[in-house]
């Protein structure tokens, strides 16, 4: 028997006490919890409404357990997933509007594990429950917002020019650019042709006219960025509240997937689903008092302060830039470690940026924050059948007010914010900006938390029950040889769920438990392939110690051929699949790689352990 080196035992071991441990957090089950949050930025829970809050919950009859302190939130853990439910309502009764009250869970996993970084798998819509929703993006909307912005830079980019026109108009996707006379037709073509690479031009001389048509490729970059953007703003409005390991990704060519674990409320889905905001940048009117505006003066609009009523401002109604308009925004911190929004605009923003402010320098200049929520309600149409209506309502107050220092461009900053965690979010939300297009629920389900403790339940169930099955066979079949294909596949399963434990975003799903039942199965068969070659080799009359050689040598070749295949699969169902495919596709790929790892290095370094030939050669076999 060739020697087997020892190091790849100590590997082995290695391995499994890692994984192992990182596998054990999943023994600790999390608590229902609601999370309390400020409504402003970077503000802590106040101590005296969170006493106040669990005095009423107690008073109310909810288990109410230990706090715990989540950055600026805390989590105030209850006793079950019903109780989770009248606690958030009444928490949202007496907090009111200055606190931000959303589901969790708790972990319960020892403070020792979590100091090393060890957390549970997260557990997926079917198993944990929640809502389930799917939206349609509104593409007409998208081009037709997008063509009337473009119509706007033609019309700013002649002005800038001098050249003079008589109309320019938009009729679907094209933009319709007509001149009194030959030398402006004829400067409008260089100019717009070397601006605006998103369009075919044509020119019609006799009627002295250009058109713009939108290329093919510049209308599906449209589509595809108002899929993006709007996946990206609700990503980012619902881990604002939130929720906790939250599912938004894109399906199709005009579809978003929406799963919101541990929500059980829809209406309040649908309220987070709805929140939408936006900014604009509009010039103070400073000469102007507030109380005495004119409400029939239509040049100017009054808003609150961050939302205080009692501090408004008067700003120009005409907008400078808008939300859509920033192409980048990162928090950073000023010369004197203050924090500070560095922006980033597009070709369009930065010329009226530059325009208005190089003619208003030292006047204050306001950054505007208007937030849209979207009500769902439920009405009976002409035919009798309910369906969905959503009714948009605006809130909109001013979030900054700063001087205009020096002529603004492309790229500025703005100054004077509170804090770093209030700079870190107007960031966000510049970033996110508002959706690129409406959108519609086109499907919606609610999925019990009962029904999600099923799920698990029964794939637990069938993971016990196949395993068992498994491990009596190998020992009847295979008896010493068995066992050690036991230990390997115990360590399979270890290795499987401490590196899913390791992935940050990897969500376990019941499509991912039939997974690991299948990549278990397969990893007992890669052993099945060794035993089989070398009782093979033993029947050809080879020695115990040599047919253990032959029996991996010449197995290796098939499992790692049967399983690259598999996962070839495993990674095609990744990259074309959705949701609970993509499950199915990361456990099994896992898996697959760690059976190879366990039914090949582990079993084979047990195995040189149990019949080492310093310790005698055997004259069998117990296989």
């Amino acid at each position: 028997m060739k020697p087997y080196p020892r190091w790849r035992l100590f590997l082995f071991i290695g391995v499994f006490l890692v994984c192992g441990l990182y596998a054990l957090p999943n023994i600790f089950p999390d608590e229902p919890a609601i999370q309390i949050t400020r409504s402003e930025a970077g503000e802590q829970v106040s101590a005296a409404d969170l006493e106040r809050l669990t005095k009423a919950l107690e008073t109310a009859g909810i288990t109410v357990g230990a706090t715990d302190e989540v950055g600026d939130s805390r989590l105030i853990r209850v006793g079950g997933a019903e109780e989770q439910l009248r606690a958030r309502g009444l928490a949202e009764d007496i907090l009111g509007r200055d606190y931000v009250v959303a589901l969790n869970l708790a972990p319960t996993t020892p403070s020792w594990l979590r100091a090393i970084g060890a957390s549970p798998m997260n557990l997926g819509l079917d198993l944990r429950g929640g809502v389930h929703f799917l939206l349609q993006v509104d593409m007409e909307t998208a081009i037709e917002q997008r063509m009337t912005s473009w119509v706007s830079e033609v019309r700013l980019l002649l002005r800038d020019n001098s050249i003079r026109y008589r109309e320019v108009s938009k009729q679907g996707q094209e933009i319709i650019a007509r001149f009194s006379d030959a030398k402006d037709l004829s400067a409008a073509d260089s100019k717009l042709r070397n601006q605006f690479m998103e369009f075919n031009i044509r020119r019609n001389d006799s009627r002295n006219e250009l058109r713009l048509s939108l290329k093919p490729e510049t209308l599906e970059e449209i589509k595809s960025y108002a899929v993006d953007q709007n996946r990206t703003t609700l990503n980012n409005r619902i881990n604002e509240l939130g929720v906790a390991e939250p599912v938004v990704q894109r399906q199709g060519a005009d579809r978003i997937v929406v799963q919101l674990p541990g929500v059980q409320d829809a209406s309040q889905a649908r309220r987070i689903l709805g929140r939408t905001a936006t900014l604009e940048f509009r010039l103070v009117a400073y000469d102007k008092d507030p109380r005495s505006v004119n409400p029939f003066d239509t040049s100017v609009e009054v808003f609150p302060f961050k939302g205080d009523e009692r501090d408004l401002q008067v700003l120009r109604r005409q907008k400078i830039v808008s939300g859509d308009q920033v192409t980048d925004a990162q928090m950073g911190f000023d010369e004197n470690g203050r924090p500070e929004v560095n922006i980033k605009l597009d070709s369009a923003g930065a010329r009226n940026m530059r325009r208005v402010t190089s003619e208003n320098i030292k006047k204050p200049m306001a950054v505007l924050f208007i937030e849209t929520h979207t009500d769902f309600e439920e009405v009976e149409n002409a035919d009798g059948e309910l369906e969905t209506v959503a009714k948009n309502r605006e809130e909109a107050y001013v979030i900054n007010v700063a001087t205009i220092q020096d002529t603004l461009g492309a790229r500025f900053r703005i100054t004077g914010l509170d804090s770093a965690a209030g700079a870190a979010e107007l960031a966000l939300l510049l970033r996110a900006g508002g959706l690129a297009a409406p959108m519609h629920i086109a499907e919606e389900r609610t999925i019990g938390p009962s029904l999600g403790a099923q799920n698990i339940e029964a794939g637990l169930k069938s993971m016990v029950f196949g395993v068992a099955l498994v491990f009596i066979f190998m020992i009847v079949r295979y008896r010493v040889f068995g066992v050690v294909a036991n230990i390997a596949l115990f360590a399979n399963l270890l290795v499987l769920v401490g590196v899913m434990s390791l992935i940050p975003g990897a969500t376990l799903t019941l499509p991912g438990i039939a997974g690991i039942v299948l990549s278990l199965g397969m990893a007992v068969d890669a052993n099945v392939l060794i035993y089989e070659r070398i009782r093979l080799e033993l029947r050809e009359g080879k020695t115990p110690l040599q047919a253990i050689d032959a029996g991996y040598d010449r197995a290796f070749e098939t499992i790692f051929d049967a399983n690259l295949t598999t996962l070839i699969v495993a990674v095609i169902l990744f990259a074309m699949g959705t949701g609970s495919v993509q499950g199915f596709a990361v456990t099994l790929f896992i898996g697959i790689t760690a059976s190879m790892f366990t039914a090949v290095v582990g079993t084979r370094s047990i195995i040189s352990e149990i019949y080492n030939p310093r310790r005698g050669r055997p004259a069998k076999l117990s296989i």
